[in-house]
């Protein structure tokens, strides 16, 4: 035990004396904070900016609806060069329109142009075209600007006033969700599911980041032959595991910091984004986070990062270079990709049979389990399954990498094969 501790703390404070663990850390949170925060500012931002009346309207409805659709965009009918151009035609002048209006499109003269024909009116199906084509906010805007229009001609064809439906039926609905569990009220639905998309996110990027930390680092000490000496006085299923727990008890630091970070975020949000100019964040509590919930969370954490990590450093013990490590370590990097494949239709629908079939897999259970037992209630005895097979993926994992990195932390040369690997698993 007295050499298991001296590899782990050695390992520990290693990558925690480090600058830049300090500066990760510590400004992690603020990054994050800015990734999210800093897109729906600038489409704010870029909202007030939008100008999609400077457009020209190709009218062969002979309804008058390119006028309706000019209004609703806030330029007047005709005429004027800074507002929406109506250009009503014949539906067999309707070619020579278009290309006039794109001939000005290229020219700059305008921005686009909206053509309207009677598959509008019949099917509701019309075409733009322009050099604001791929900004969606702008297209959004002439959509609903479109519908409005269609909308009130249909209302007035039915001899009803277009102007009070119109402000009858533009209602909106501020609806909160709660989750209910066998225990009653269990706070915001959404807050849960936002709750568990981070913890997916945060342990898939945990792993990530740290099983590659001890790819790196079992490679490092090979190739400079650090391992010989190591060797020499600690065993090497010592030092893997020493490896193993010292790395994710950083892994576990972190992520306790950056979680307590998000939380104050999260309470100071209000002033941030009035300072922003960005409209008041919806009010969604935090969910309630029992003990259990947070003990089957470390569980998988720590599980997970130890079959990832020993396989991981497995890799390193294989190869002798940076270039093989990269190569060999695809097929592990694929089963965590694997994982955050599915976090988005679990996230989106927690109660699926996709959603329990991948939470039940051990390879990806210790990232989506813990997004859907943030969303969800799971059963204990589902729950214990899935621990069960973790824990049991892990311990074979475990014992297989042990094997090779007995092995592999001494050889040097070309990559071993699949017959070369189960030989050194034979004879460890």
């Amino acid at each position: 035990m007295a050499k298991l501790w001296a590899v782990t703390k050695r390992e520990f404070l290693e990558r925690v004396r480090t600058k830049w663990f300090i500066i990760v850390t510590i400004f992690g949170p603020v990054f994050f904070a800015v990734i999210m925060v800093l897109p729906a500012y600038l489409s704010v931002r870029g909202m007030k900016d939008v100008k999609v009346s400077d457009i020209r309207i190709i009218d062969a409805t002979g309804t008058g609806l390119g006028d309706r659709v000019a209004t609703r965009l806030g330029g007047g009918p005709m005429g004027d060069a800074n507002v929406t151009q109506v250009v009503v035609v014949a539906p067999d002048k309707m070619a020579a329109a278009e290309s006039l209006a794109t001939h000005d499109v290229m020219n700059k003269l305008r921005r686009g142009y909206l053509v309207l024909d009677s598959l509008t009116i019949q099917q509701q199906k019309a075409s733009y075209a322009g050099r604001n084509a791929s900004s969606l906010n702008e297209i959004q805007i002439i959509e609903q600007a479109l519908r409005s229009a269609i909308l009130c001609q249909r209302l007035e064809r039915e001899g009803l006033d277009p102007k009070r439906v119109e402000k009858l039926t533009q209602v909106r609905v501020n609806m909160s969700a709660e989750r209910i569990t066998d225990k009653g009220r269990g706070g915001s639905g959404i807050g849960s599911a936002i709750f568990g998309f981070v913890i997916a996110f945060l342990l898939y990027m945990m792993i990530v980041l740290y099983g590659q930390n001890i790819l790196r680092g079992v490679l490092e000490e090979k190739t400079t032959r650090v391992a010989e000496v190591i060797v020499s006085s600690v065993s090497t299923d010592v030092l893997l595991a020493g490896k193993v727990i010292g790395v994710g008890a950083v892994g576990l630091l972190q992520q306790a910091v950056w979680l307590l970070s998000a939380t104050a975020f999260y309470h100071f949000r209000e002033p941030i984004f009035v300072k922003m100019g960005m409209p008041a964040a919806p009010a969604i509590s935090l969910p309630q986070v029992p003990p259990m919930l947070i003990a089957a969370l470390v569980l998988f954490f720590i599980l997970g990062y130890g079959l990832y990590a020993a396989l991981f450093a497995a890799v390193g013990a294989m190869v002798s270079s940076q270039e093989d490590a990269n190569q060999a370590a695809q097929p592990v990097v694929m089963l965590l990709v694997f994982s955050i494949i599915f976090a988005q239709p679990v996230m989106l629908n927690p109660t699926s049979r996709l959603a329990e079939i991948v939470s039940w897999i051990p390879f990806s259970a210790p990232v989506i389990m813990p997004m859907r037992m943030s969303a969800i209630q799971i059963p204990w005895y589902e729950l214990a399954a899935t621990l069960t097979g973790v824990a049991v993926t892990c311990a074979l994992c475990v014992w297989l990498s042990a094997r090779i990195y007995r092995v592999g932390l001494l050889m040097y040369g070309k990559r071993p094969s699949m017959r070369e690997l189960a030989r050194w698993i034979r004879q460890a």
